[in-house]
């Protein structure tokens, strides 16, 4: 399909991400809008509304508008089919990616390495300082910076990547006819002149709704190997972004803060409940996802070669996790043989000298390098 037959698929009445990806599944190389009429009453059964849309072509109109206006702007529209889509987006961990995404700017966003970093909208001078420590670490690792141009934690996570030479992308809630909150439009202008990009699912003429930003974080969280929030309370949208990206199979980190603020609470219980990470620096970061750290050189389950061997029942445990991609607990003791304390023992062990990592929800995963 052309581009503009793609963007008329998105505004095609009741035909939703999901209906689009497994569309373009049954007809991968042909142009949905010149199907038959009975292959597409096939396609759609009792869906008569769907179908007589596409038949009828009735989108078109307000495609051709949005098209004119996407090139009238040097924006990309990206359909998920396309080389250029995120490919982190467009995974088996993430089936309800958008099927098209708008991007202005000329950021890579299939690059090497991302990172996103959320928070509040209310941040304290620390968190913001905490931001910019960790991002500042993190050019030595030459990541993507990842957020949502909201105020506070979203606002000095693109700046701090701005003031230290890293790309970044803002996912935004709306259409890019705009940019919310208005104050940050200095911010956007600075990320797009810095090769960094501005993404949205939502075309122009969209009206700023709080409802579509949960479905931003979505991308946020997907667009990144990790998720690190920095300052939350004990409910928001940093929290959601942390959640989704658990449920994709991502990392999740959180930098602790102090007992009783507004501001750690959220944070601090995401590393308590082993939902979260905790993360004091990039090496933390750069540890778990197995990217390379500068003067260390490490085997298999993150050991170094001057360190002690592996003890009979370390190795055990070891081989158990080898073999699978992570377990529990339970599933250890079970496989070993060893009691719950002494598997437990084991694990801490094991933790402490970095050859395996705590999952959220309790599992364990070796270190692999």
């Amino acid at each position: 399909m052309d581009t503009l037959s793609q963007i008329a698929l998105v505004f095609t009445p009741g035909l939703g991400n999901t209906a689009i990806h497994r569309l373009i599944e049954l007809y991968p190389d042909v142009d949905i809008f010149s199907l038959p009429h009975s292959e597409l009453k096939t396609a759609f059964g009792t869906h008569k509304n769907i179908y007589e849309s596409i038949i009828n072509k009735s989108a078109f109109k307000r495609a051709e508008e949005e098209l004119h206006f996407c090139e009238d702007n040097h924006i990309r529209p990206l359909f998920f089919t396309e080389p250029d889509y995120p490919a982190r987006l467009n995974s088996q961990d993430t089936d309800d990616c958008p099927a098209l995404l708008y991007c202005l700017g000329s950021a890579d966003l299939n690059p090497e390495r991302a990172i996103s970093v959320v928070g509040t909208r209310r941040a304290t001078a620390i968190g913001r300082d905490n931001t910019d420590y960790l991002i500042h670490e993190l050019t030595s690792y030459h990541t993507h910076i990842i957020s949502g141009l909201a105020y506070g934690i979203d606002s000095a996570a693109h700046t701090a990547a701005l003031d230290h030479g890293l790309p970044t992308v803002a996912v935004l809630g709306h259409g890019l006819d705009q940019i919310y909150p208005a104050s940050n439009r200095p911010l956007a202008k600075r990320i797009l002149e810095n090769g960094g990009a501005l993404v949205t699912e939502y075309p122009s003429g969209t009206a700023i709704n709080p409802r579509y930003f949960p479905a931003r974080n979505r991308i946020i969280a997907a667009l990144s190997d990790a998720t690190v929030v920095v300052e939350a309370s004990e409910k928001g949208g940093a929290l959601i972004t942390a959640a989704i990206a658990g449920s994709y199979h991502r990392e999740v980190f959180a930098v602790p803060g102090r007992l009783g603020d507004t501001y750690s609470k959220g944070t601090n219980n995401l590393i308590a409940t082993n939902r979260a990470l905790m993360v004091r620096n990039a090496r933390d970061i750069a540890f778990q996802l197995g990217w390379p750290i500068e003067g260390e050189q490490l085997t298999l389950g993150g050991m170094n070669a001057d360190e002690p061997p592996l003890s009979r029942d370390e190795k055990a445990v070891v081989d158990h996790l080898s073999a699978n991609d992570h377990l529990t607990l339970d599933e250890l003791s079970s496989l070993t043989g060893f009691s719950l304390a002494r598997t437990a023992s084991l694990l801490f062990n094991l933790e402490m000298s970095n050859r395996i990592h705590t999952l959220p929800g309790h599992s364990y995963q070796l270190i692999r390098h």
